[in-house]
């Protein structure tokens, strides 16, 4: 994480099919997404977005942070809670305040909020309606 800050993530069954079937990538490495040329490192977001842009045909229509916009734009359109989507997306809280008093991930939260995600994604994946 920036600036060394622990955090929790959790995983919904699909994620871990998917680090199940990228295991061999990763066997033995600091990182689940490592970088080909140095091993101690991790991919880079140039990465990412090259594999967008050249792989996936999305030139000069999506970099790999906008995935994140279109997260935080269907979860907030979904009626999820802004405090508890910033925290899936591991924003700080910029209110100065409120991070002195309530110490919370919202892990329970961000259960839901990813399992309603991992659905919405693995529907669409399929072509099916993801009303």
């Amino acid at each position: 994480m920036k600036g060394r800050r622990k955090y929790r993530v959790p995983l919904t069954k699909q994620a871990m099919n998917i680090l199940e079937q990228i295991k061999a990538q990763s066997e033995g490495k600091g990182f689940v997404f490592p970088n080909q040329r140095n091993p101690d490192g991790h991919m880079s977001s140039s990465t990412t977005n090259a594999a967008l842009k050249r792989r996936l045909g999305y030139k000069g229509v999506l970099v790999s942070h906008g995935l994140r916009a279109i997260a935080s734009t269907v979860l907030h359109e979904q009626g999820f809670d802004t405090l508890h989507i910033e925290a899936c997306l591991a924003h700080k809280d910029e209110n100065m305040t409120r991070p002195s008093y309530n110490r919370s991930d919202f892990f329970e939260q961000r259960k839901e909020i990813m399992c309603w995600w991992s659905e919405y994604i693995e529907k669409a994946s399929k072509g099916l309606s993801i009303s």
